[in-house]
């Protein structure tokens, strides 16, 4: 740290102290708003600040928060302060004492990190973030001046979180210097928004009892969000020409578990999204491939929903299955069983579900010999409810006390 810089903080620390003012702490997050479980990420994390460090003052520095989010954040969080324009972002800048990056799919915004660090001097972290830049069967390995780039930024912070292992030891391995390096899990674990009244109204217009159903979600190998006006993304071809090659795959154990709980059990089956293109792969992939007499004890969700109504609905039902990550992770922050089914064109954040402790409730869809094992799992769920809760219930704790680990590393930080 330049000279300059280590003498502002070092005053901006000991006037805090002589006054006794609350720390105030700029959470970089809120990366999109199409996403259910990208959303979840910001109401996570403040949770988890409120819950362990309740004395700090935190103003949301956000990417995104149309579409209702800040309405519901604020609801949830009165006192949440969301920057706006550049004059409050300046002022946010001269005014908090830490940067905490939260959760995201990489160091999501890294200029802006690196910003923060050139012009204030102040200390920054990072909340449970996967590297990329190992590369996957969806990306190129990044090149070596952007891995660098990244390293630099994670080596300047006071501490970095990783929300799985391979991350974690794909930092180390890189050369990056931060004093603390751990498993740190995604903070939309500890989200905690809710929207009761929409989601029993919903349960009640379709026939859906609580603790009586299960709740899936598929996806394509690629997220299509080429299909989305708000997007204004240009089609691809080679992803849409895999999504089409791939979806028949990847969808078949979701029929088949779907087939043998509704077979074989008293449950029915919520068909839902976490991203607004996946009501139309729901209804294509899943719903009209369903025989009749299975069908007639699903139901598809036809409109997308937000992380309030949604994570509602999930405390309600028995488990959650399918290929996503978010709702699995609020779930499980939750109490709620959840099984969880990748692909290499993922990134590593699925393997957190084995440092979790849930790796049996983690199936690899590339794996022929995992693809059965998807509808046997998820039958024993809908069969065994109180222990699924149980094995939900003992990773929960294990998260938790990870938060507050994490926790308590920000407050030495602060």
């Amino acid at each position: 740290m330049k000279r300059r810089h280590f003498l502002l903080a070092t005053l901006a620390a000991t006037l805090r102290a002589q006054t006794k003012r609350a720390p105030r702490i700029l959470l970089r997050s809120s990366w999109q708003t199409v996403n259910i479980g990208d959303i979840a990420h910001t109401p996570g994390v403040l949770a988890i600040l409120e819950k362990y460090l309740p004395e700090a003052e935190v103003r949301l520095w956000p990417s995104k928060v149309d579409n209702g989010v800040e309405e519901m954040l604020l609801a949830r969080f009165p006192k949440l302060e969301i920057i706006k324009g550049s004059e409050h972002l300046k002022a946010a800048f001269a005014e908090c004492d830490f940067l905490l990056h939260g959760s995201g799919p990489s160091l999501v915004a890294e200029n802006d990190v690196a910003r923060w660090s050139k012009e204030t001097g102040k200390p920054y972290g990072v909340f449970g973030i996967t590297l990329p830049i190992q590369g996957s069967a969806s990306t190129k390995p990044a090149s070596d001046s952007v891995i660098a780039k990244t390293i630099s930024v994670l080596s300047g912070a006071k501490f970095a979180y990783f929300r799985d292992s391979l991350s974690l030891g794909v930092a180390k391995a890189r050369g990056c210097t931060c004093p603390v390096m751990e498993f740190g899990p995604d903070g939309a674990f500890a989200t905690d928004l809710r929207d009761d009244a929409k989601a029993d109204a919903f349960l009640k217009a379709n026939g859906l009892e609580e603790g009586k159903f299960l709740c899936c979600i598929p996806r394509l190998r690629f997220t299509p969000y080429w299909t989305l006006p708000e997007k204004k993304a240009a089609p691809d071809a080679t992803k849409h020409a895999r999504n089409e090659a791939m979806k028949e795959h990847d969808c078949r154990p979701l029929r088949d578990a779907i087939t043998a709980v509704v077979q074989q059990t008293e449950m029915k089956v919520l068909l839902c999204p976490e991203d607004k293109t996946q009501m139309a792969v729901n209804k294509e992939m899943l719903y009209d491939k369903l025989h009749a007499d299975v069908r007639a004890r699903c139901v598809w969700r036809e409109t997308y929903w937000l992380t309030d109504e949604a994570l509602s609905t999930y405390r309600r039902s028995a488990g959650l299955f399918g290929h996503e990550m978010h709702s699995p992770i609020m779930c499980i922050g939750n109490g709620i069983p959840a099984i969880v089914c990748r692909w290499a064109e993922q990134t590593s954040k699925g393997i957190m579900w084995r440092d979790i402790g849930l790796g049996d409730w983690l199936f690899d869809l590339d794996k022929e010999d995992d693809i059965a094992r998807v509808a046997p799992a998820v039958l024993a769920m809908a069969k065994d409810p109180a222990a699924a809760k149980a094995k939900a219930a003992k990773a929960r704790e294990f998260v938790e006390a990870r938060q507050r680990a994490m926790t308590a590393q920000l407050k030495t930080a602060l």
